[in-house]
């Protein structure tokens, strides 16, 4: 961890824009509860030859829309259990969900909520279990992630209708997409595969100097210290 602080730190001090914005950063890894991160969200102070190096690739698939800023994040073909949803709330609004590549697969997952660079992070819990980090993860047994607005589940109220048409989108899915599920609403699902599998996997909150959200980004375990490259590259 402590050689990971020390990479960031120099990228700082380099002066490297955010990943998805020209703006300079305004952050000090000194500022952050390095307890509580992965080692994997260095990857916001990089620079687009960084990412180059590192073998990593940024696509934004669209905006998701969250009408109540209440953020659901599941595997969409897990059927018969609570949708789990984030304990923090952000503003209502329209944002760009990003995947970032690397090795083949889909790393993260990440949804930008406003301009600059996170001072802080937190562990992203829900609903069900705040102020524990044990079951803070959601589960994924069919390869497939999602985020959804909450107001998802009211607009298709009936459980089967909501697993079928989940499911359908999820079957069609080649790496990544969003889809609306009644035509008429600008209600979206964004969908993608997950990093190398089924597994539990961890979101964390990178947040402001008000204490706001700036980014939720959704760690699929395929970069290693921000770093998609594999083998001894990836340790220099």
């Amino acid at each position: 961890m402590s050689g990971w602080l020390d990479t960031v730190r120099r990228l700082f001090r380099r002066g490297f824009v955010w990943l998805f914005s020209d703006l300079p950063l305004v952050a000090s890894p000194a500022d952050w509860d390095a307890s509580e991160v992965s080692s994997n969200l260095g990857v916001f102070a990089l620079s687009k030859a960084e990412m180059a190096e590192r073998k990593i690739t940024a696509t934004t698939i669209g905006e998701l829309e969250l009408p109540t800023g209440e953020i659901i994040a599941c595997d969409p073909l897990i059927t018969g259990l609570e949708r789990p949803v984030f304990s923090r709330k952000v503003r209502p609004g329209r944002y760009p969900v990003t995947m970032l590549e690397a090795q083949g697969s889909i790393a993260a997952a990440v949804l930008r909520f406003g301009p600059g660079l996170p001072v802080r992070w937190e562990l992203a819990t829900f609903t069900s279990d705040v102020g524990s980090t044990s079951k803070s993860g959601f589960i994924v047994d069919y390869a497939v992630a999602s985020f959804m607005d909450t107001s998802v589940l009211t607009l298709i109220s009936d459980p089967e209708e909501l697993d079928d048409y989940l499911a359908d989108v999820a079957w069609s899915l080649d790496r990544f997409g969003m889809d609306n599920p009644v035509e008429e609403s600008p209600l979206n699902v964004a969908m993608f595969k997950t990093g190398l599998g089924d597994g539990t996997y961890y979101s964390f909150w990178g947040l402001d100097p008000n204490g706001e959200p700036l980014v939720l980004m959704t760690d699929f375990e395929v970069l290693e210290n921000a770093d998609g490259r594999e083998g001894e590259q990836a340790d220099r």
